[in-house]
């Protein structure tokens, strides 16, 4: 079996190569162009997020299986796919725990204002006549209300962990979908009643730009949006405004739209005190880079022995 990574640089452990692999190549990164003379001799490809699409399927005829280094898969044509007879695997759950306490920690700095009391004390503090600064205003995590759009795998941890936390827990339903599912409130009402929302939904054509200007004018003056999903949820210009308006009270982004972005996006060259951007790390502790590793390799041997397993396709 002959297995090629294309972007290997994204995992920051490294893969030990089964003895029934005839031959392994490590790729630290592989650009579009690049894919089909990358992948023209494999039997399996491992991608993070390099696209494989139908041109590239038209042109690897010996492909016949995928394994995505991730629980999102986006970035395969899963339609190309099933026309080419390719199998396509992912990695479930590793990460739930890793990001949920990503979205926790990002709760905590902004509502208990870290950032801003931080550079309080180091700007005001040496000066101020009292034992303490008081400028931003705290808010009690207790008792807020958390609003959980996508109820998969992640969406289910945070919940529990803020549950844990005294915080009050909505589900969205589908936007649009009627009758709404037991447990779920209207999309509508989750954005008009959460004082945070919690993005864990995948990608698709009908949750592109799912939170926009529309919606983030429907949220709580002063809410706060985390997005540890998929960049393009939400529109970025949109988001700006509302957070330059006022409307929005803070932000926390793991995910930009393009990736890696441009030096001058405007998401990290913006200077508002309330707005988190770290890179697409949400998902990387240690303990789960190490279950990512230890499912591709599950997902290798799964379907070289004939008993393929997390398929998606």
């Amino acid at each position: 079996m002959r297995v090629v990574f294309l972007d290997s640089a994204s995992l920051p452990v490294g893969l030990a190569r089964p003895a029934w692999v005839s031959d392994w190549q490590d790729r630290s990164d592989t650009p579009p162009d690049q894919v089909v003379d990358a992948a023209r001799n494999a039997d399996a490809l491992i991608t993070n997020k390099v696209r494989i699409g139908r041109a590239e399927l038209e042109q690897l005829p010996n492909l016949r299986f995928i394994c995505v280094a991730a629980t999102g898969y986006d970035c395969i044509d899963l339609a190309a796919c099933r026309d080419f007879g390719v199998t396509v695997s992912n990695v479930p759950a590793y990460s739930a725990q890793s990001v949920a306490e990503s979205v926790i920690a990002s709760i905590f700095a902004l509502r208990r204002q870290l950032f801003a009391y931080q550079a309080a004390a180091q700007r005001d503090w040496p000066t101020s006549r009292h034992f303490c600064v008081h400028r931003a205003p705290i808010q009690d995590v207790q008792g807020s209300v958390l609003g959980i759009i996508g109820r998969g795998a992640i969406g289910l941890a945070a919940a529990r962990l803020a549950s844990a936390l005294g915080m009050q827990l909505l589900y969205a339903e589908h936007r649009g979908v009627i009758p709404v599912r037991k447990g779920y409130q209207t999309f509508e009402t989750v954005l008009a009643q959460s004082d945070v929302i919690s993005l864990h939904c995948p990608l698709s054509e009908h949750t592109r730009h799912l939170i926009g200007a529309a919606e983030l004018a429907q949220m709580k003056p002063g809410a706060l949006l985390i997005n540890t999903a998929r960049g393009p949820l939400v529109d970025e210009s949109a988001l700006l405004a509302a957070l330059d308006s006022g409307r929005l009270g803070g932000a926390a982004l793991d995910v930009l739209g393009q990736e890696p972005p441009t030096a001058d996006q405007p998401l990290l060259t913006s200077r508002h005190a309330n707005l988190i951007v770290t890179p697409h790390v949400a998902w990387a502790s240690q303990s789960s880079l190490q279950r990512l590793a230890d499912g591709i390799l599950s997902n290798l041997h799964g379907y070289y022995s004939g008993n393929p397993i997390n398929l998606v396709s």
